[in-house]
């Protein structure tokens, strides 16, 4: 029988100049630790994979490889995908046009009121959380959402943030395996 998928977040790959980060390097990278039926979706650090040795620290194991071949350590959030798609299903905001929500995969879950969040919120922003997830719809896009840019310090969590048509693509990418 053939592992179950898991799902690679990497935080802060290939945004702007700096920390870049082929995808086909990443999949070699991958491949080296062991990991099989390797996939990459576009160029922000999301990859799917089987682990046939099932192990639980791959996070910080992919974090080292790529700091021992890149100039940078990137933050990995590894998931399985029954908790990626829990997250998924957990989404408010499902019926809100994807490209508007963004949904926060937390590193380990946050003891701060959703309420110290919702004072953040301008205009028609709304957010939710759940101990695995920070959600954010934003009709007016994140880039100048003073929620979103002030969301992982208010949490006091590390978060890696996807849009919520991104996260769906990378679960049935997931799913294909």
């Amino acid at each position: 029988m053939s592992p179950d998928p898991r799902i690679l977040l990497l935080r802060g790959v290939n945004v702007g100049a700096h920390r870049k980060l082929p995808m086909a390097d990443l999949r070699e990278i991958l491949a080296g630790l062991g990991l099989v039926d390797v996939r990459t979706h576009i160029q922000s650090g999301n990859a799917v994979f089987r682990d046939p040795q099932g192990r639980e620290e791959l996070g910080t194991l992919i974090s080292q490889a790529i700091g021992a071949r890149f100039a940078f350590t990137p933050e990995s959030l590894v998931l399985d995908l029954p908790a990626f798609e829990t997250v998924l299903e957990a989404n408010p905001f499902a019926g809100e046009d994807p490209g508007k929500v963004s949904i926060g995969f937390l590193a380990s879950p946050s003891t701060v009121s959703v309420d110290v969040l919702e004072e953040l919120a301008v205009g028609d922003e709304r957010c939710a959380l759940t101990p695995a997830a920070f959600y954010l719809h934003a009709p007016a896009g994140i880039g100048r959402s003073k929620l979103a840019a002030q969301a992982e310090r208010k949490l006091a969590v590390a978060m890696t943030v996807r849009n919520a048509r991104v996260a769906q693509a990378i679960a049935t990418l997931a799913q294909e395996l």
